[in-house]
């Protein structure tokens, strides 16, 4: 049913909406049968990618990682995914009742699980890690990510459309609040020891 809703939202997002709010989904099977197995995308092609093809600026000069450093920060990559993506659901679930909203945390997560999608899936283009090219997909699926968000609030925790507006624009405030912390994280990361090592 998960696939049936995922690629619905890519043809009649609002439509999809409707069908996903009436969708019953607990916690365990939000989070074991779909987030781990989608958090997984991104840091395993870009584990491969980087390892095997290697990283390239323009399509030359191409330099691999070491599969002894570029496995554990595609470790650290997924389980990051996967708190950041408890933590914005838990920070959309503590703002509802401000907007009049009545979700429980599980539509949440289940809200932000179907929102982050196309990010999750624009992660196979690591498999070819060219810059110019994984900066255009990724940036493509943030756009159609945003859209999601902003079309689908409304409909899915059923409030006004103008509401909905302040509250997705509170949603991805937080998300970019997680972004940057992220980003902190890994510089603090890189600087004990974790940067990656390129083949000579």
């Amino acid at each position: 049913m998960f696939t049936a809703h995922m690629f619905g939202l890519l043809y009649h997002p609002k439509n999809e909406w409707s069908y996903i709010r009436r969708e019953k989904y607990s916690l365990l099977q939000v989070y074991l049968r779909y987030a781990i197995f989608l958090a997984m995308i991104p840091p395993v092609s870009l584990f491969i990618g980087t390892t095997q093809y290697g990283w390239s600026i323009a399509g030359s000069d191409v330099m691999k990682l070491t599969t002894e450093s570029a496995l554990p920060i595609a470790i650290l990559f997924y389980f990051s995914l996967l708190v950041g993506l408890a933590f914005v659901s838990y920070c959309t679930y503590w703002m509802e009742r401000t907007f009049g909203a009545d979700a429980s945390f599980e539509r949440c997560l289940i809200f932000t699980t179907f929102t982050a999608t196309p990010m999750f899936l624009s992660g196979f283009i690591g498999l070819l890690p060219i810059l110019w090219l994984d900066v255009f997909v990724v940036l493509g699926a943030v756009c159609y990510s945003l859209y999601l968000l902003y079309v689908g609030i409304p409909i899915f925790m059923n409030i006004p459309e103008e509401r909905g507006f302040i509250f997705a624009s509170s949603i991805l405030t937080v998300g970019l609040c997680s972004l940057v912390g992220l980003m902190a994280a890994t510089a603090i990361l890189w600087g004990s020891g974790l940067a990656p090592q390129f083949l000579n």
